[in-house]
């Protein structure tokens, strides 16, 4: 009992501080566009960017600091900043558009409340670090999936609850209230760890000087073996398709003429989608299949579901949206964890750490990328980022297809010959 409490406890403080996350994110394109002129949509990239850009830079920082001082101070931080941003973002949105605050107009506040939601977010990895202390090496990765777990059930869940609080009219003014949910559940987290989380690290390190934040000599030895190059080409290719779609389809819905409530049961669809295909799918096909395949189905899926969305923006049909949304999400599920398990497997023992790490940095920057790409392109053709999207999983799929298969055969003689 009193080993599994600390992992409930860090669970349910995950998945109270995730639902609150759910809550804001699919609203988060279109209170921005309420604060921008037409021809401003291009600033929802940046907005939409700014929290994984913080993620990207503050994650391995944040990490750092908990080898040093533990990871209970660095948690409870970052869910007392997750209270303080949420409850700007709801604070700004009561104000609506009447004109500048303390000199910085509201735009530039919704900028800073997803700034600092994102460094405070970046705690994530010290969660996943808790979870290492607390777990032996038998039950790490059933620990990790506690994480997943969590994500899953707050992107389902969340919404679902979001839109009991917000507007049901088209053109109605946006609702702060989904901000000030979001900021009491971070509350809610923060009470719950700082009365039941104990610390898990039983020693400090010591900071290591000279230590490379990033390893730019060990990516560059990375990607001089092809099979890894090619993986992490292929993670990248296929986040930066999966973030122009996640991140636009809050204003596609609205194109569609969804509110903003029906517009968070589209994203509570998507969660469930997610988690179900992950849990009940993925997981019993990938040893039956293995990962190419599943791989190269999970390119397939994206890259059809992606042109899909072309025909949807100009139909604005409801029940194409229903029958697109599954495709993406499900050939994201299936080619995400294939790719992160080739580089996990065809990957030396001593450069484990490193090649997943890699991976990790992969996709965060393709998570920065695709809103700016994604909302540079609605400026000139509201379809433009779903044919850029489909094809570059058409790309993705040429790669994985061909460049991962002979690299699996290589390396299959290889062991033979051995």
């Amino acid at each position: 009992m009193s080993s599994r409490r600390p992992l409930l406890i860090i669970f349910l403080a995950v998945f109270i501080d995730l639902l609150g996350f759910a809550i804001v994110l699919p609203l988060l394109p279109r209170y921005g566009k309420h604060f921008l002129a037409p021809d401003q949509e291009w600033v929802l990239g940046p907005l939409m960017a700014s929290f994984s850009a913080m993620q990207f830079l503050f994650a391995p920082l944040w990490g750092r600091l908990s080898d040093r001082i533990g990871r209970r101070p660095v948690l409870l931080v970052g869910l007392a900043g997750s209270v303080v941003f949420y409850w700007l973002f709801g604070w700004i949105t009561a104000r609506g558009n009447t004109g500048d605050l303390y000199g910085l107009s509201p735009i530039t506040w919704l900028f800073i409340s997803r700034i600092g939601a994102g460094i405070a977010g970046a705690t994530i990895t010290t969660a996943q670090a808790y979870i290492a202390d607390s777990t032996d090496i038998r039950n790490r990765g059933k620990g990790m999936a506690l994480i997943g777990a969590a994500f899953g059930a707050g992107f389902t869940f969340g919404p679902l609850l979001g839109a009991a609080f917000v507007t049901k009219e088209l053109d109605a003014p946006p609702s702060p209230w989904p901000g000030y949910v979001a900021s009491l559940l971070s509350l809610a987290a923060l009470l719950l760890a700082i009365t039941y989380l104990p610390e898990s690290l039983k020693s400090r390190t010591q900071v290591r000087p000279r230590q490379s934040w990033f390893g730019v000599s060990r990516l560059a030895h990375a990607l001089r073996q092809p099979f890894i190059a090619v993986t992490l080409v292929g993670i990248f290719l296929s986040t930066l398709a999966f973030a122009q779609f996640e991140t636009t389809l809050a204003v596609v819905t609205g194109d569609l003429g969804l509110d903003d409530s029906q517009n968070l049961y589209v994203f509570a669809f998507v969660g469930l989608v997610l988690t179900l295909s992950q849990g009940i799918l993925i997981r019993p096909l990938l040893p039956r299949f293995g990962e190419w395949k599943m791989g190269v189905a999970g390119c397939a899926l994206m890259t059809v579901g992606l042109l899909a969305m072309v025909t949807l923006v100009s139909a604005k049909s409801v029940i194409l949206l229903a029958l697109m949304l599954p495709l993406v999400v499900v050939g994201y599920s299936s080619t995400t964890p294939s790719l992160n398990a080739f580089l996990s497997l065809n990957s030396a023992e001593d450069e484990q750490g490193g090649s997943l790490g890699f991976g990790q940095s992969a996709s965060a920057l393709a998570r920065i990328l695709g809103p700016l790409l994604a909302y540079g392109l609605r400026t000139h053709d509201r379809a433009l980022p779903y044919w850029v999207g489909g094809g570059v999983m058409a790309v993705s799929l040429i790669l994985i297809a061909g460049g991962l298969r002979r690299a699996r055969s290589s390396l299959s003689h290889g062991g033979e010959g051995q």
